[in-house]
């Protein structure tokens, strides 16, 4: 029993796949497809999320809340976001790669164009509202597929990410802390800003590492079915990058 609940349960490591990258800075070009499609789903699943109207993660309050303060697109705001907390790993003597940059702008690109593509649910009533709630829970899963892809690339942690575990190494506090402090923070200016907070945002708080777990896990066996082989080593949980 404990074998099945093993093979089901989501991964707390990432995998490192036939594709993986020795190299932050240098890829394949299959390599930095995937890690495109990935950063590209998740951007995808952050845009259903506001899309739905009940409210979304941390960062894209934020970035929502500037959208209500500034004349610019919530794509061009995520984008800001990222450089500016790109800015604040020169302290922490953080080192970027490949996917780190690539992460500021896809997921940013992604975000802004599915915004336009999809559709935004308005109206009341149980169907409405059901309706809504699967916005989200499927923007939830594909924000953890799309990280169980870019993660196993291995070219750099997301600009985000980068600073809470730069913060975690220069000061010893606890990761779970740093992120949680981070993460409250960014929530509260957001929605003081007039960013949208609500049962999404519990939502995403919930399910989002569980779906960035399965994610990997789905990547990983997807890996192992074409090579036959799949190894999961690494000393990052998979939150702290998705």
């Amino acid at each position: 029993m404990s074998r099945r609940w093993a093979a089901l349960a989501p991964s707390h490591t990432v995998p490192v796949t036939s594709w993986r990258s020795p190299s932050r800075w240098r890829t394949t070009p299959k390599t930095f497809a995937l890690l495109v499609a990935g950063l590209w789903l998740f951007g995808t699943g952050e845009a259903l999320l506001v899309s739905a109207g009940l409210g979304n993660g941390p960062w894209t309050v934020l970035a929502q809340g500037l959208t209500t303060r500034l004349p610019i697109s919530i794509g061009l705001a995520t984008f800001t976001i990222s450089v500016i907390v790109l800015l604040l790993w020169i302290p922490l003597r953080e080192k970027p790669g490949l996917g780190t940059i690539m992460n500021a702008i896809v997921i940013a690109t992604a975000l802004q164009v599915m915004l336009l593509v999809l559709p935004s649910p308005d109206g009341t009533g149980i169907g409405m509202l059901i309706l809504r709630l699967a916005m989200v829970l499927a923007g939830i899963a594909l924000i953890g597929l799309g990280s169980g892809i870019y993660l196993t690339t291995g070219l750099g942690p997301g600009p985000r990410d980068g600073w809470m575990t730069g913060v975690h190494q220069r000061t010893g506090w606890p990761v779970s802390a740093v992120r949680l402090g981070i993460e409250a923070v960014v929530l509260v200016i957001g929605w003081i800003l007039g960013g949208t907070v609500g049962i999404g945002t519990v939502l995403f708080a919930l399910l989002v590492g569980p779906a960035v777990g399965y994610g990997l896990r789905l990547t990983a066996s997807a890996d192992r079915g074409r090579t036959g082989d799949s190894t999961a080593v690494s000393d990052v949980h998979p939150e702290l990058e998705a």
